[in-house]
This record gives C-alpha cells, sequence and structure tokens, in this order.
C-alpha cells in the first residue's frame, strides 16, 4: 500500500509541469476583454419653492441633529435633509424647499 501510494505521489510531481504548461498555451490564445462605460453624474441645482419629486427624495437623507451642522432648528412642519453636501429645509407635508445651505 505504501509503495503504491509513492508511486502515485511521484507520479502527480512529474505530471504537475505538464499541466501547467497545458493551462498556459490555452490561456495564449484567449483575448481580454475590455468593458467601457458612460458614467452620468446628475447634480442638481436647487432653489426655493422647488417640489422635490420622487427620485430625488430616495437620494436624501434626514438630518435629525442638525446642531451638529451648526444649522438653525427647523419650525414646526419642516425638516431638514441632506443631499450630496447640501443641506436643504423641506416642508413634511408638501416636500416643497423653503431654505437652502450648500457645502457645509
Amino acid at each position: 500500500m505504501k509503495k503504491i501510494f509513492a508511486v502515485l505521489l511521484s507520479a502527480s510531481f512529474l505530471a504537475a509541469p505538464l499541466v501547467a504548461a497545458t493551462e498556459a498555451s490555452a490561456q495564449d490564445h484567449r483575448r481580454p476583454v475590455v468593458v467601457h462605460r458612460d458614467v452620468h453624474v446628475t447634480k442638481y441645482k436647487w432653489s426655493r419653492g422647488h417640489r422635490m419629486s420622487p427620485a430625488e427624495r430616495r437620494h436624501m437623507q434626514e438630518v435629525r441633529d442638525y446642531r451638529r451642522y451648526r444649522l438653525a432648528p427647523p419650525p414646526r412642519g419642516y425638516r431638514w435633509v441632506r443631499v450630496n453636501n447640501d443641506y436643504l429645509m423641506i416642508s413634511v407635508a408638501s416636500n416643497v424647499i423653503s431654505s437652502i445651505v450648500t457645502g457645509r
């Protein structure tokens, strides 16, 4: 049993370079694949009175700790939201922008 195992083990060491050579020759025939992508970044220019659409609301993040960003407390019925690096005060009921703070 030990002799058979020793023969199989030595055969695997001898066959390893042959397998590596066949894999290398198979890879030489492959062509590289190049993928080109077009990336479009949409930047919004916010304005007061603009009603935010559902697509725009998906990208905003609610700001609950407005003091951390040195923002004034929102009046009743309004909230601060963050979109990219802009802070917008919007109405809770109608999603209309009432105030804009950029670049904080």
